[in-house]
C-alpha cells in the first residue's frame, strides 16, 4: 500500500472539487481525506494501491468541470494505514 499527498493549485475551491475527489476516491477503494486549505488550494491525502492512486492523481490534474487547475504538487510517502475511509475535512 502506498500514500500520496497532493496539493492542487488554481481555481479549485467552490467548484465541488472536494465532493468529486471523495466520490472518485471511494469508487477506487482509497482511504484518506480531501480538504480546502487557507491559501486557496485543495489538499488530498490518499492511501491504496499505486495504480488506484495514479487514477486519483489524473482526476486532480483536471478536477471537476468548473475547476481551473494550474498545477499540482505530488509527493509519494509511506502509508500510515490509519484511515478508515475517505472523508471531506473542514
Amino acid at each position: 500500500m502506498e500514500r500520496v499527498h497532493v496539493i492542487i493549485h488554481g481555481s479549485v475551491q467552490g467548484v465541488f472539487f472536494r465532493a468529486n475527489a471523495k466520490r472518485i476516491a471511494e469508487s477506487l477503494g482509497l482511504k484518506g481525506y480531501v480538504r480546502n486549505i487557507d491559501d486557496g488550494c485543495v489538499e488530498v491525502v490518499a492511501e491504496g494501491s499505486e495504480e488506484k492512486l495514479k487514477e486519483l492523481i489524473s482526476f486532480c490534474k483536471k478536477g471537476p468541470e468548473a475547476a481551473n487547475v494550474s498545477k499540482i504538487d505530488v509527493k509519494f510517502e509511506e502509508s500510515s494505514g490509519k484511515f478508515e475511509g475517505f472523508e471531506v475535512r473542514y
